[in-house]
Order: C-alpha cells, then structure tokens, then sequence
C-alpha cells in the first residue's frame, strides 16, 4: 500500500538566513518515530525538528507506523519489516549521500516510538550509533495496556498471554548477547509526573542490571510535546556533541 513520510534533508548552503549549512557528500541520518496518536509529520508541527537537525547537518526521516507498535504484525502489515529493511533502502536509493555506516545512523522516538525505537536497537544493534527513547512505553507484556487497548493489542502482537518472552518484549531482547556486548549510545527519558515512568525504570534498571551503558534522565513534565520538544534537543547534542564521552 502507499505510505508517506517526512525528510528533512540538510541545507547545502550557508546563505539560508538564520540558519547553519552542511558540506560533505555523507550524510548522517535519523530515523525518527511518532507516538500512537500521530503520523509521519507531527514532528514537523510540534517541534523546531528541522532547526535542530540543521545545526548537525543531518538528515531527519520520520515514517508513518500507523498504529503498528512498528511490528509485523499478527493481524496486519509488516511494520517493523518496513522501518528496519524497505524504508532505509527506498531512502537511500532516493537520496544521495544517505550513510549505511553505522557511525552515521541514529534512531529515536516518543511513546510508542519510544518502543520501536529501542526494538530496533536491540534487534539490530550494528545498524545505529544512537537510540533515544522518550516516554517511551515500554513493557508491552504490561497487563495495563492490554486492558487499555485489548482488541489493538490483539492485532498487533497475537495472543496477549503470548507477549512475555517474544520477538515484541523488549525486555527479552535486552537480553540478547549481541546487544550487550556492543549496544548503540543510549539516551532513556521520561517525565516524573508521566503514568509510563515506573516503566522507564524498570528498563534503567535492567539495563544497569545488563552492564549495558544509558544515559537516563527524569525531570518535570508529563506526556506532552512541551517534554519531547527539549528532550530531542538534548538527545542530539548526547548523539553529535559528545561522542567518546
């Protein structure tokens, strides 16, 4: 079926009033996901996105996942198929410069995208340099989200006593040697006053428990884009700003 999302190519030129420009052919990507209630272009709308992504000189690609959980589906699309293989290679055959080094390819998200965001990294560590999740919901095995959303639930993962210990838990896949030994830069955020904060502890503390390095951090707000707004801010300065820090 057809499918959109937004880019957000670097400027190659210096002369854009206000703005930074890039030079150099290779360009560093991030790989951008929306929440449940969103589509490929709320990041654009909600946020100054393309200003931060200017100052790295950095593509920006945010997909619409629909409501998938960026999964392949038990009843539906192959979403998760479509955002780790179809998507990075229709990009890269689009846009000239994209980078497969795995220096240059960054994947972060918000809530649901939070989710997908750390799927990605853990199934596919090689692949990314960074992930960061924000509010990110996390433990989908969570008895209060398959009540919340039980026929959604059904769709997306197959039978819900099912969950727990399958390729959809990320903390099953945390687990996974590969991501242990060698895990992308990752940033965990999440608002004290968010109903998924114990969530984002509970990943903190695994991860802690793994040995597996995470900048984590908690500060006021709820789930609002006033948080993910300053928090994507602050994950690219970690991703471009302070490497080998």
């Amino acid at each position: 079926m057809a499918m959109s999302a937004t880019v957000v190519l670097p400027q190659q030129t210096t002369s854009q009033i206000g703005m930074a420009g890039r030079r150099g052919d290779r360009i560093p990507v991030l790989w951008l996901l929306h929440g449940l209630s969103d589509d490929h272009t709320i990041w654009e709308r909600r946020t100054s996105v393309e200003r931060y992504a200017a100052k790295y000189g950095i593509a920006v690609v945010m997909p619409n996942g629909h409501r998938s959980w960026y999964t392949d589906m038990h009843s539906g699309g192959k979403y998760f198929s479509y955002i780790s293989e179809e998507l990075p290679a229709l990009c890269r055959s689009f846009f000239r410069g994209f980078s497969e080094e795995r220096e240059d390819n960054y994947v972060a998200g918000l809530s649901m995208g939070g989710y997908g965001t750390l799927k990605l990294a853990m199934t596919h560590p090689e692949r990314y340099a960074g992930a960061a999740s924000f509010s990110g919901a996390l433990d989908v095995a969570d008895h209060r989200f398959k009540t919340a959303f039980p026929a959604l639930w059904e769709s997306v993962f197959g039978p819900i006593d099912r969950i727990a210990g399958s390729e959809n838990d990320l903390f099953a896949l945390v687990k996974k040697p590969e991501f242990i030994k060698n895990p992308p830069r990752l940033y965990l955020s999440c608002g004290t006053e968010d109903a998924l904060l114990e969530t984002n502890r509970k990943m903190k503390a695994e991860l802690d428990r793994l040995g597996v390095p995470v900048r984590y951090r908690e500060a006021p707000g709820n789930h609002t884009w006033e948080f993910w707004d300053a928090e994507i801010q602050l994950a690219l300065a970690f991703f471009f700003e302070e490497k080998g820090q």
